[in-house]
C-alpha cells in the first residue's frame, strides 16, 4: 500500500496515474475542500482509496498511515506571491516535518520526497548545477526555494533517525493540467500572447517523466540520495518560441529588458489590485527567468540505466494538443 500526498495536485496526480497503471494498492490525503483534478482519467482515481485530511494535521496522518507501507510526499505550494509565504512556509516545512515524523511512527519501510532544484539554491548568473551542490545563502533564493530547502531538512533529520528516504529534485515541470495553476500557466501566458520574453536559461522536464522516476525510484534499494530530475536546460525565449508554434501563436517579440520588467511588475501589480487575481510576473519570479542556471542529470541517468527523457519539444507539443482540445 503506498500513501500519496499532494494527490490532487498537479504532480501528485501524475504519481498517481503512473501507481494505478502499475497496478499498486494506492491511498491518497485530500482535503474536504479539494477537488479531483480534471486532466486525469476519472477510472484512474476509481481505483484510489481517498481520505480526508491534510498533513498540518498529525492525527490525520497517522489515520492515513495505518496500513501503510510506503509513502511519496509531493504535497507542497509553489508560488512566488508574497502574500502567500506565510502559508507555503507553513505547508512546506511543518507538512513535510508531520509526514516524516508520522512515517517514523509507523515504521514506513519506503520514502520518496518530492523537492525541487529549488532545494539546491541559486547561487551565481551562470550555474552549473548538480547534486553536490551546498546551499547557501543568497539573494536569488526565493521564498519557496528556501521552503523547500528547510522541508528538505526535515527530511534528512528523518534519515538520520533511521526513514529509509531518497529525494527527487524535479526542474520545471511541463505538462498537460489546469492552465490557470502551478508552471502550467505558462502555456496559458503563451497562449494568450504575452508578447515579452527572457533570455533567461533553466531546466524544464516532463510530467510524467518526474512521476516514473518517483514511481521507479519507489522501487529501487536506493537511500540517503537526492536526484535532479531534468531533461534539458533551455532559455525561457526558446520555450516560449516552442510554446507559440505548438499553438500556432506569434511568438513573443519583445525582449525583456531590466527597464520593461519593471514596468511589467507594476502593471501586473495594478492588474492584481484590480483583478483580485495573483499577478503573473512578480519581482521573484522575473529573478528566476532572467538567471542563467543549468541543471545536470547524470545522477539519475546512471542510477537508471534504462531510462531516457522525453524530448522536450514533444512534451509540449502533446500538451499543447491537449489543452487545445480541451478549449473545444
Amino acid at each position: 500500500m503506498v500513501l500519496v500526498t499532494g494527490g490532487t495536485g498537479f504532480l501528485g496526480s501524475y504519481i498517481i496515474k503512473e501507481l494505478v497503471e502499475k497496478n499498486y494498492s494506492i491511498r491518497a490525503i485530500r482535503r474536504s475542500s479539494s477537488k479531483l483534478p480534471f486532466y486525469i482519467p476519472p477510472n484512474i482515481f476509481e481505483k484510489v482509496q481517498w481520505v480526508e485530511g491534510d498533513i498540518l494535521d498529525p492525527i490525520s496522518l497517522e489515520d492515513a498511515m495505518n496500513g501503510v507501507d510506503t509513502v511519496i510526499h509531493s504535497a507542497a505550494i509553489i508560488s512566488f506571491y508574497r502574500g502567500d509565504k506565510d502559508e507555503m512556509y507553513r505547508a512546506n516545512i511543518m507538512g513535510t516535518a508531520n509526514v516524516v515524523n508520522t512515517a517514523l511512527e509507523k515504521n514506513i519501510s519506503r520514502f520518496v520526497h518530492v523537492s525541487s532544484v529549488a532545494a539546491l539554491g541559486r547561487t551565481k548568473m551562470n550555474s552549473h548545477i548538480s547534486e553536490e551542490k551546498k546551499w547557501q545563502e543568497s539573494k536569488n533564493n526565493t521564498h519557496y526555494a528556501i521552503s523547500k530547502y528547510k522541508a528538505e531538512m526535515e527530511v534528512w533529520r528523518g534519515v538520520g533517525e533511521g526513514l529509509n528516504a531518497v529525494i527527487i529534485n524535479p526542474s520545471t515541470v511541463l505538462g498537460y493540467g489546469d492552465w490557470n495553476t502551478s508552471s502550467c500557466r505558462i502555456f496559458k501566458t503563451v497562449y494568450d500572447g504575452f508578447p515579452w520574453y527572457s533570455t533567461g536559461v533553466n531546466g524544464f522536464v516532463d510530467i510524467e517523466d518526474v512521476a516514473k522516476v518517483a514511481v521507479v525510484l519507489l522501487e529501487k534499494n536506493i537511500s540517503e540520495q537526492r536526484f535532479i530530475i531534468n531533461a534539458d536546460n533551455w532559455s525561457f525565449q526558446q520555450l516560449f518560441n516552442t510554446i507559440a508554434d505548438a499553438f500556432g501563436k506569434k511568438r513573443p517579440r519583445r525582449r525583456a529588458t531590466p527597464g520593461l520588467i519593471n514596468f511589467i511588475l507594476k502593471l501586473e501589480k495594478m492588474k492584481s489590485m484590480f483583478t483580485g487575481s495573483k499577478p503573473l510576473l512578480t519581482r521573484e519570479s522575473a529573478r528566476v527567468a532572467n538567471s542563467h542556471t543549468y541543471f545536470q542529470n547524470d545522477k539519475l541517468l546512471t542510477a537508471l540505466p534504462g531510462f531516457s527523457f522525453t524530448p522536450l519539444q514533444e512534451s509540449i507539443a502533446k500538451a499543447c494538443k491537449k489543452y487545445i482540445e480541451n478549449l473545444h
